[in-house]
């Protein structure tokens, strides 16, 4: 597992599109329970290297109910973006994450975890490219939807602030899914 992050962390395959010099974000161990895929990380991330080291990072830890410890614990979760790099700024925020880090690295890495008993999609790109044609309509029917695609995933929508608006339509998220989410990260972080 070490070689291969070495590896990752060393990619530049992206470099010739990307706002700044490559510096992937992944952080994993065989014996992670957990995997995280988010989107990609944000420009503070890609600044301290920390992923979900940020205010969507807060919330998220909220939702999961962890302690920072806990959440940055890489024997109970691992934290493997779509893409490893930010993307850039776009004209509604950050660009989408690079279409080149999934296919060439998450199966590398997800093989090498056999102690996964549960991912969680966060977002769109997350959830389309692991869901497939089992995804629904849009987010909000996927997230909807969430039991059917347990126990293997568990799709969220993106913790971000900018998502308010979302959260204030959606109130079942807080009431439904999030106590859901808590209960079996508790089991898996306790088992």
């Amino acid at each position: 597992m070490e070689e291969l992050l070495a590896q990752i962390r060393a990619c530049t395959l992206c470099k010739p599109f990307l706002p700044n010099d490559p510096k992937p974000v992944i952080r994993a161990s065989k014996q992670s329970k957990i995997l995280i895929i988010g989107q990609a990380p944000g420009q503070k991330v890609q600044n301290s290297g920390i992923p979900w080291d940020d205010l969507s990072g807060k919330e998220l830890r909220r939702w999961l109910d962890v302690s920072n410890e806990q959440f940055y614990d890489t024997n109970l979760m691992a934290i493997m973006p779509m893409g490893m790099c930010f993307p850039g700024t776009g004209k509604s925020g950050d660009l989408p994450p690079r279409k080149e880090c999934a296919p060439l690295w998450h199966d590398k890495v997800r093989a090498q975890m056999p102690n996964i008993q549960l991912t969680l999609l966060i977002g769109k790109y997350a959830q389309d490219y692991y869901l497939g044609n089992q995804a629904k309509e849009n987010l909000t029917q996927t997230v909807a939807h969430f039991e059917n695609y347990l126990p293997s995933y568990l799709p969220l929508p993106h913790p971000s602030p900018r998502n308010k608006i979302w959260m204030k339509k959606n109130d079942w998220f807080e009431l439904q899914v999030v106590p859901v989410l808590q209960s079996i990260v508790a089991q898996l972080i306790n088992s």
